[in-house]
């Protein structure tokens, strides 16, 4: 539908993103590189881009939020935002994860690229017919893809296409924009939450040291 009002946001990379869709047309945007300090600039963000489309809260209809993979500390602040402002503006919030963020606008079939470590990046194979299950590896280790005429679509796109030998183009619209464009496509169910989308566990690991006794 795209009577929607849909503010989409996504810190799930070394950046805080923003968009505002309204009738179908992303009025504004905001695209802001960081390597840390999302949560800080998230909500300042937001504002800046409603005040930008000359939006309300309350005008709202839907929100979009990017749910990985990528940053663990990041998708947990955007995830936890939409949630919240979900919850306290009674709209639904509509998660959608970086690899259907890729799709929007891109060539088919294409080879989707996200990073998964300093060394590593998942790789899924986009095809008209739907895409293979990512999977995480070095780039020297990524196989020639099925499809001919595939282009190299994502992070570190230039240097996956230089092995492999194919072509390679930047995404069609930042990571927000592309979101707010997935999520109008969509039809909610009001029910659903949106939840990260690991693709590997946690860097951090639980303590070793038992829990201290409490005491009576």
């Amino acid at each position: 539908m795209t009577d929607h009002i849909i503010l989409g946001f996504d810190t799930s990379g070394p950046y805080c993103g923003t968009a505002l869709m309204v009738g179908g047309d992303v009025i504004a945007a905001h695209h802001v590189e960081m390597v840390k300090g999302q949560a800080e600039s998230l909500m300042p963000l937001l504002e800046e881009t409603l005040r930008d489309g000359g939006v309300s809260h309350k005008d709202l209809t839907r929100l979009a939020v990017g749910t990985g993979p990528g940053n663990f500390t990041g998708i947990r602040i955007s995830v936890s935002a939409a949630r919240g402002l979900a919850l306290s503006l009674g709209i639904p919030a509509v998660g959608v994860t970086l690899f259907d963020a890729l799709k929007v606008g891109a060539p088919l079939p294409f080879l989707a690229s996200l990073q998964a470590t300093r060394r590593e990046v998942y790789i899924s194979d986009v095809t008209a017919d739907g895409a293979s299950a990512p999977v995480q590896c070095a780039i020297e280790d990524i196989p020639a893809p099925a499809h001919a005429g595939c282009v190299c679509i994502g992070h570190r796109s230039d240097e996956i296409a230089e092995h492999l030998g194919l072509a390679f183009q930047p995404a069609a619209y930042a990571p927000a924009s592309a979101i707010v464009r997935v999520a109008a496509t969509v039809t909610p169910d009001p029910a659903d939450r949106p939840a990260p989308y690991y693709l590997r566990p946690a860097d951090a690991a639980p303590p070793r040291d038992p829990a201290p006794v409490i005491l009576d």
